[in-house]
């Protein structure tokens, strides 16, 4: 007779695979410390050292692009689960709950406060007692605008070109072009149709407040 000897996967692997998963893995420990460290020095290490704060970020996340900035604090899971284009602006106080990925685009400007979370837990009360939990990853496309205080939930992806008006909820996909405001964000409209002004300048200021 033969045996044969299938391994477990990890409580790791299977928050990367997108599966149910139990945090308490010396792996996830350890990830999350070595988070923990790294934001830690970030966020306070001398606000005039900027080439310190960009290896940091290089170092704690997965991708940080090139003329990328982000102004501390941020507050991550793990670090490598959350890329950032080239070009964006990251403003104060940045949350990425990044258990699964979480994507930033290009070009993105996100405003203070805003927060990315991608976890998520069972809403069947047993197993949610037995502190077993998942994820679905966040992505936001390029050149979008997050207003402060934006809360993006999880699963959901942000088309390239829209903007989400501050204070938020984001609880579905919104498609590329258009404005989103409220809890939960409802589209108010389509930039796509926006005829530009004089010289190609804006038609309009965006109806979303002070941001930045």
């Amino acid at each position: 007779m033969q045996c044969t000897f299938v391994r477990m996967a990890t409580m790791r692997e299977r928050m990367l695979a997108g599966e149910l998963y139990i945090a308490d893995d010396p792996e996830l420990a350890r990830d999350s410390v070595r988070a923990q460290r790294l934001t830690h020095r970030l966020n306070t290490m001398d606000p005039g050292d900027h080439a310190g704060r960009r290896a940091l970020l290089v170092e704690l996340l997965g991708a940080f692009g090139e003329g990328s900035e982000l102004r501390p604090p941020l507050r991550c899971d793990y670090g490598y689960q959350t890329t950032i284009g080239a070009r964006t602006f990251v403003n104060w106080g940045l949350t990425s709950l990044d258990v699964a990925r979480v994507t930033i685009g290009d070009d993105v400007q996100i405003g203070p406060s805003v927060q990315l979370l991608t976890a998520t837990h069972p809403v069947e009360p047993g197993p949610r007692r037995d502190k077993w939990e998942a994820a679905r990853p966040i992505t936001i496309g390029h050149n979008v605008w997050l207003g402060g205080g934006v809360i993006v939930c999880p699963g959901v992806t942000i088309g390239d070109d829209t903007v989400v008006g501050a204070g938020a909820v984001v609880v579905r996909d919104l498609p590329p072009g258009v404005v989103a405001v409220g809890a939960p964000a409802r589209i108010t409209k389509d930039l796509k149709a926006a005829q530009p002004g004089p010289e190609g300048a804006p038609a309009t200021v965006p109806p979303v407040g002070p941001t930045d």
